[in-house]
């Protein structure tokens, strides 16, 4: 009797051995659990990139636009900063090519939330931008930030809501720091925490983006002014050692993702946080590259709901032992 609880199969007189295919239900039946496990380890993926004056000159270059629509549309949500474009043009036309019919992309369908331009001066002013997909995740909340003199771009707070994640409710709070004053606005982001937990009664917190948080800006003598890292509830997911820029010149963990509380940190897939690499991964030149940046984006996981991530390990026992039983039995 094998493992999977079948007969053993007898040897045939015939001379030859001809294969049958398995029947079609067992085929449909296979592929629905497999569809089903891939669904759950894909998970649901969180993004952060610093594309800076991306605005509707930059948008109109085609290959920034494709290269940077294939950089998120692997992502459920997206942090975009940088972003000029107080008309909205920009994201329109970046969002009309993530939406578009093509099999290049995944089939879904993205919306956008955005913060009105912050900054103190008309070269500093930038927008926070929230691409999302619409089948994944609900945007329930918006909050900005109003403590002008704490940040030269006040974050930008929005809670978001997903039936496919383990966590379902979470904030995110994206900061892209002054260079020179990164230690200061990293340290107020406690403050902002503090405002958004109460606002929403939700402490499930995600701070992202170019923190500058690394190099000459942020050493390891400055960790005590910072609350984000003397208070052990948060947690930094993009490591010290890792270099998040483009030029050869530079190795620095400029860009962060930080998570509060032990519930937010169980929900995140293990190892997942990192650096994303698309010019390795799509093969380009660095000089493409830096066409859209000289950072590259940062990403994390968050795991899957858990009745369906818990259902898939059976899942998989059940199809392989269909799979293997109809070939034994096409012997």
């Amino acid at each position: 009797m094998s493992q999977c609880g079948m007969s053993e199969w007898k040897k045939t007189d015939s001379p030859t051995m001809r294969w049958r295919p398995p029947p079609l239900p067992l085929v449909f039946l296979l592929f629905s659990f497999l569809s089903l496990f891939i669904g759950a380890a894909s998970g649901f993926k969180i993004c952060a990139y610093n594309v800076p004056n991306f605005n509707p000159t930059k948008a109109s270059n085609y290959r920034v636009r494709h290269t940077l629509t294939k950089i998120l549309s692997r992502c459920d949500i997206s942090l975009l900063q940088g972003v000029k474009d107080s008309d909205g043009k920009a994201i329109q036309r970046l969002l009309a090519s993530l939406n578009r019919n093509s099999d290049r992309y995944e089939h879904y369908k993205y919306q956008s939330v955005s913060s009105k331009s912050l900054g103190n001066s008309p070269k500093d002013m930038e927008q926070y931008v929230f691409i999302y997909r619409n089948e994944t995740v609900n945007v329930m909340g918006q909050h900005q930030y109003q403590k002008q003199q704490s940040f030269v771009r006040e974050p930008f707070a929005v809670h978001f809501k997903s039936n496919k994640t383990a966590i379902k409710s979470f904030i995110l709070v994206p900061l892209h720091s002054e260079p020179q004053q990164a230690v200061q606005e990293i340290d107020r982001l406690y403050d902002v925490f503090e405002e958004v937990s109460q606002k929403w009664n939700n402490t499930n917190v995600m701070f992202l983006g170019d923190f500058h948080a690394g190099c000459a800006y942020v050493n390891r003598a400055n960790r005590k002014n910072i609350r984000l890292f003397s208070n052990t509830t948060f947690h930094w997911l993009i490591r010290d050692k890792v270099d998040t820029t483009v030029p050869d010149l530079t190795t620095c963990a400029y860009d962060r993702i930080v998570v509060h509380g032990e519930g937010f940190l169980k929900a995140i897939s293990p190892y997942s946080a990192q650096v994303f690499n698309f010019g390795r991964e799509f093969k380009l030149p660095k000089k493409r590259v830096l066409e859209l940046s000289n950072h590259l984006p940062v990403e994390v996981q968050l795991k899957s709901s858990a009745p369906l991530s818990q259902a898939t390990p059976l899942l998989i026992l059940l199809s392989v032992c269909a799979i293997v039983q109809s070939f034994l039995s096409a012997l």
